[in-house]
């Protein structure tokens, strides 16, 4: 082992120690950016090599996840807004999708539950049935909950539960001016995507974007934010610590 491995080896081990007593956040959600870059800087044939190398990284932070107790996280592997791109490497990013799914599905030695958040309708018909096969073969874990957005948009959510409520509603036979006069933010709530699951404390981007992009918008109005410059697929167990470290300084006031 080198003298920078070593080095790198105890700063980390510092770095655990001194979480260890903290309040560790139970919703962890992440924008894994950067794996087209990654690939353009490693001279990859392609973006989806760079996607790939991104899917294998998933289950080591999910390992990471596990050894540091956290119960809920939320991976964005793909936007609305990615479903524009270039007709190839669309294909090619959601065979990645099946194939990293799959591979959770099949996992039993560690407790994973998937579970798919995003307008599913938009995706082709072996990516949905990839989704679900993912559900059912994990709907008996409670380790860790994985919640994969595919097909996800924020503000694409927000519509989607309005219309949900609005129908539901209708559905019961009460008027417009009814369901104006006494909406209220929970209402909205319980048509999101993600009902039933906490909002996250924590959500973490890679690649040095410092933006949310529309994930998670409704949720995340009391998230901490911590953004680093790693691509993801190079994003180090220190950088998940130093993130952990980050959020352990907020005072979390809730807007109070």
């Amino acid at each position: 082992m080198s003298v920078v491995d070593l080095a790198y080896r105890l700063y980390e081990r510092r770095l655990a120690a001194e979480l260890a007593d903290g309040p560790m956040p139970t919703h962890v959600g992440v924008i894994l950016d950067g794996n087209r870059r990654f690939a353009r800087e490693h001279g990859l044939p392609g973006p989806t090599e760079g996607h790939e190398a991104g899917s294998k990284h998933i289950d080591v932070f999910l390992d990471w996840c596990l050894e540091a107790g956290i119960p809920y996280v939320t991976l964005w592997l793909l936007s609305t807004d990615n479903l524009e791109r270039d007709d190839e490497e669309v294909a090619g990013l959601l065979a990645v999708i099946e194939e990293t799914v799959a591979r959770m599905g099949s996992d039993t030695a560690r407790g994973l539950r998937v579970t798919a958040v995003g307008a599913l309708d938009l995706l082709p018909e072996e990516t949905r049935r990839a989704l679900e096969r993912a559900e059912d073969a994990t709907a008996d874990h409670d380790r860790l909950r994985v919640q994969v957005a595919v097909g996800y948009g924020g503000r694409q959510e927000i519509t989607d539960a309005l219309r949900s409520l609005l129908l539901a509603r209708a559905a019961e036979g009460r008027s417009l001016e009814d369901v104006a006069s006494e909406l209220c933010a929970e209402d909205i709530g319980d048509h999101l995507y993600t009902t039933g699951l906490p909002d996250p404390d924590l959500i973490i981007r890679t690649s040095g974007e410092v933006r949310l992009s529309g994930f998670l918008l409704w949720q995340s109005a009391h998230s901490e934010f911590y953004f680093c410059d790693t691509y993801w697929p190079e994003f180090r167990r220190v950088d998940f610590l130093r993130a952990l470290r980050d959020y352990q300084s907020r005072s979390r006031r809730f807007g109070r």
